[in-house]
C-alpha cells in the first residue's frame, strides 16, 4: 500500500514518499562501506573449513566473548535449534519464559530436531528468575521430561526488548551448575543490551555454556548468525548444522559483513534506543494509545483502544508511510534500527501527532 502524502525533497521539486519500515531490525540492507568490505573479501569452502573470512569471523567472534570456538550459521532459529540439540536428548525438557523466540517464532523446530517439550515460565516482559527455574525443575520419575536445559533470551523481543544484567543471571548460571543443567543465551540482540548496561560480550559469556548472536538485526548485516561455546560443543554443531542444511560454501562474503558489523556497528545501536524514546514520548500522549512497554532498547510495544485494531491502525499508518507490525489483536510493534534515519523519525512523531 502506498502512502497517501508525498513529500519534496529538500532543495528539489521531485516528488518522493517518504516509506518508513519499522517491522523489524532484519529489514536493514548493507552500508556501502560494508558491501565493499564484502566484495572484498578472501573465500573458500567453508564446509571443509577453507574459508579465510568465516574462520576469521568465527576466532573474532569467540574471542570477544571468551569462549574457545564459534560456527556460522545462516539464521539465529539454526544456531538456537543447534544448541537445543547439542545439549539435550530426546524426552529432556528446556526451560524457558513463555514469550521465548525459541517457542513462539522458531514453527515447534524443539519438538521436530531434538523431540524434547518446553517448560514455559511467565515473568515480567520476557525475564525469569533462578527462582522460578529452580520451582520449574523435574523431579527424575519414569513419567516425566528430564529438566536438561535453561535458554534466556536477551533482550526480549516479545518483551518489548528488556534486557538482563550480569547481575541478574549470575544466580541463574549458578543455579544451573549446581543442578547440571545447560545455560544457552538467545542473545540475537545481545549488543543492544550491552550497549545500555555498559558491560562487555566477556562478562556474558563467562556465564553461559553457549550463545547465540545474530548479525543481521540491529548490526545491519544482511545475513547470518553465530554459535558460541567450547570446542567440543562447536564441534558436535558443526555436525548438526551440516544435517540441517546449513553448511555454506564460499560463505566469506556474508562473513565479512559480519566482521564489519562487529567493529562498526555496535556502539551505534544508541541511536536507535534514543529513537525509540522519542517516539515513545509521543505515543505516551496520544488518546488511542495504551499499555506501552518499558522502553529499554530499540523495540517499542504498545497498545490501541478500541474501536482501533492493531490492523485498522497499522493501515492508517501505512497510508502514511510507516510500516510496523501486529503483535495481537490490539498490540503493536515498532522496531528502530540503522536504516531509519533522523529524518524519518521526526516523520513518524509528525504523523503519530496527526492521528
Amino acid at each position: 500500500m502506498l502512502p497517501d502524502k508525498f513529500y519534496l525533497w529538500p532543495k528539489s521539486k521531485t516528488l518522493y514518499f517518504m516509506l518508513i519500515n519499522l517491522t523489524s531490525d532484519t529489514v536493514t540492507k548493507p552500508t556501502k562501506r560494508m558491501l565493499a568490505a564484502m566484495m572484498a573479501a578472501e573465500v573458500g569452502d567453508d564446509v571443509f573449513g577453507a574459508d579465510p573470512t568465516i574462520n576469521q569471523l568465527e576466532a573474532k567472534a569467540s574471542k570477544m566473548f571468551g569462549k574457545e570456538a564459534a560456527v556460522f550459521c545462516p539464521s539465529g532459529t539454526m544456531t538456537n535449534q543447534i544448541a537445543i540439540k547439542v545439549h539435550t536428548q530426546p524426552l529432556d525438557e528446556v526451560i524457558c519464559h513463555e514469550y521465548s523466540h525459541i517457542y513462539q517464532y522458531e514453527s515447534a523446530g524443539y519438538a521436530l530436531t531434538s523431540s524434547v517439550s518446553m517448560n514455559l515460565l511467565q515473568g515480567e516482559h520476557g525475564k525469569i528468575t533462578a527462582e522460578s527455574i529452580e520451582a520449574a525443575i523435574k523431579p527424575v520419575y519414569d513419567w516425566l521430561p528430564i529438566s536438561k536445559l535453561v535458554v534466556l533470551e536477551n533482550t526480549t523481543n516479545k518483551g518489548g526488548g528488556n534486557y538482563y544484567t550480569s547481575k541478574e543471571i549470575l544466580p541463574i548460571a549458578k543455579l544451573c551448575k549446581a543442578k547440571g543443567l545447560g545455560l544457552h543465551l538467545d542473545g540475537a540482540r545481545l549488543f543492544n543490551a550491552l550497549v545500555e548496561t555498559g558491560e562487555t560480550p566477556q562478562q556474558i559469556g563467562q556465564l553461559f555454556d553457549s550463545i547465540s548472536i545474530c548479525l543481521s538485526k540491529g548490526l545491519g548485516a544482511p545475513v547470518g548468525s553465530l554459535l558460541i561455546g567450547n570446542q567440543e560443543f562447536i564441534r558436535q554443531a558443526r555436525r548438526f548444522r551440516k544435517v540441517l542444511g546449513g553448511g555454506m560454501r564460499q560463505a566469506g562474503f556474508l562473513a565479512a559483513a559480519g566482521i564489519y558489523a562487529l567493529d562498526n556497528h555496535i556502539d551505534r545501536l544508541k541511536k536507535d534506543h534514543k529513537n525509540a524514546r522519542k517516539i515513545g514520548k509521543v505515543l505516551a500522549k496520544m488518546k488511542v494509545v495504551e499499555n506501552i512497554r518499558p522502553i529499554k532498547t530499540n523495540i517499542l510495544i504498545f497498545d490501541v483502544k478500541k474501536p482501533y485494531t492493531a490492523d485498522t491502525f497499522l493501515a492508517k499508518l501505512a497510508k502514511k508511510g510507516i510500516q510496523a507490525v501486529a503483535f495481537g489483536p490490539q498490540t503493536i510493534r515498532f522496531t528502530l534500527h540503522l536504516d531509519v534515519s533522523k529524518e524519518m523519525v521526526s516523520q513518524v512523531v509528525k504523523i503519530l501527532q496527526q492521528v
